[in-house]
């Protein structure tokens, strides 16, 4: 059996649509490269492990009973990989033609690169967040806060499309679509699994960083994402899960009291949001205002982290 280049990893959980056109959108990219693609599923129950069987029976599915989050399931595609690359791809997310090719060769000209990210684009076809620095305590007060944005424009913290500048090192890349080399991906232990959702592939940037390893954004390499397409069906608690993995992020890699720090901006400026927006939506009868998580709950979700 020849081995392939390039295994396709991608988490599912209630998204069978948006999954059929992400495996859709590999295959017609792949073109004559060998690949292999799993799909890992979260206990799903709209019909996405009927619609594999029926419509991609060559894809591998890796069959959960319930969800085990966002990282842990990509660690247990790859326990099952056997390309030199792994290609992480949200089940939201289909590739545009060329796309797979065009991080490959990025891989190809940079033997120290780890990771790839790609550009990625809205539905209306407008760019969306694809690569950012590392955060830091002021840029954590700016996004909570909202002034980031209203300073530095709608898309703070992440850097503009640059697209004329072609293939650059950055800090870090968003997680909808990352090419990894299999090598460096096993040598840091993969996606930390203490992340249920979110803030994982900021964590893996910075890990194959300091374990020498670079990681590339190449603006050539396009991708429809939806976004949100799994955390939807889980409003309720995304909030909760984001501020619980930014936390973590802070502890682990910048030590203690950074992540006190950031907790105590999350409970103050949410505390602020709570009252206002519990205010706007009492005066206007539900219509202005929107639904922020409550105190105490963010609290049993920070009291985690």
């Amino acid at each position: 059996m020849t081995r392939p280049a390039v295994s396709v990893i991608i988490v599912n959980w209630n998204t069978k649509d948006l999954l059929a056109a992400a495996i859709q959108s590999v295959i017609d990219t792949a073109g004559k490269l060998a690949i292999e693609i799993i799909v890992v599923d979260n206990g799903s129950t709209d019909g996405s492990q009927a619609m594999l069987r029926t419509r991609y029976p060559l894809a591998r599915l890796i069959q959960n009973t319930e969800n085990v989050g966002f990282a842990r399931a990509n660690n247990q595609g790859a326990s099952q990989a056997h390309g030199e690359y792994l290609l992480l791809l949200n089940s939201d997310a289909a590739l545009y033609r060329g796309t797979l090719q065009a991080l490959l060769d990025v891989m190809k000209a940079h033997p120290k690169a780890g990771l790839v990210g790609a550009h990625l684009r809205n539905t209306d076809g407008s760019f969306q967040a694809s690569h950012t620095p590392f955060p830091n305590l002021r840029q954590e007060f700016l996004i909570l806060s909202g002034l980031g944005r209203a300073i530095y424009g709608s898309q703070y913290p992440s850097r503009g499309p640059e697209e004329t500048l072609g293939p650059q090192k950055v800090d870090y890349v968003e997680g909808a679509c990352m090419l990894l080399r299999a090598e460096a991906y096993r040598q840091v232990g993969g996606l930390d699994e203490g992340y249920f959702m979110y803030a994982e592939e900021v964590d893996l940037c910075y890990t194959l960083q300091r374990h020498g390893w670079e990681v590339w954004y190449q603006p050539a390499a396009r991708v429809l994402h939806h976004g949100g397409g799994s955390s939807r069906n889980r409003r309720t608690s995304r909030e909760g899960d984001l501020y619980q993995s930014r936390v973590r992020f802070f502890r682990k890699n910048y030590g203690h009291w950074q992540a006190e720090v950031l907790k105590a901006q999350i409970y103050l400026i949410t505390l602020v949001k709570w009252g206002v927006h519990g205010m706007l939506r009492l005066l206007t009868g539900g219509r202005r205002g929107r639904p922020v998580i409550s105190p105490l709950r963010l609290i049993r979700y920070l009291s985690r982290a």
